[in-house]
């Protein structure tokens, strides 16, 4: 199960790298979700993988989850959906003023010596 675990995790963060380093503002932003999700499963991660593991600490459960690394992936997927709602209203406004989805502002129908 880790391994699994430990892949996914990889991959997840190497396809949100891939698409976060794209020109387009609609991959960057995908790319940023994928690599939010990285990081909430690798937080979660290290409270140890349990299954069957007890939420709440009591003196009849033998193995329980730690709830820490659960605390902080909660956090992190309210602070992760901010961030995606907040970077999809910064692609639509951009996208809007200058007229194209490139992150360096270029326009693919005029070259950039006519735009003055």
């Amino acid at each position: 199960m880790e391994a699994l675990f430990a892949t996914t995790t990889g991959i997840l963060a190497a396809s949100g790298l891939y698409l976060a380093l794209r020109g387009r503002t609609f991959p960057v932003v995908v790319g940023l979700t994928l690599l939010s999700y990285a990081v909430n499963l690798f937080l979660f991660s290290t409270g140890g993988l349990t299954t069957d593991g007890a939420a709440v600490i009591s003196d009849s459960a033998g193995e329980y989850a730690d709830p820490l690394p659960q605390a902080l992936v909660l956090t992190a997927i309210v602070i992760g959906f901010a961030m995606t709602a907040f970077s999809v209203i910064l692609a639509m406004r951009v996208r809007g003023d200058v007229g194209s989805d490139h992150v360096n502002g270029n326009r693919i129908d005029e070259p950039r010596e006519d735009k003055s």
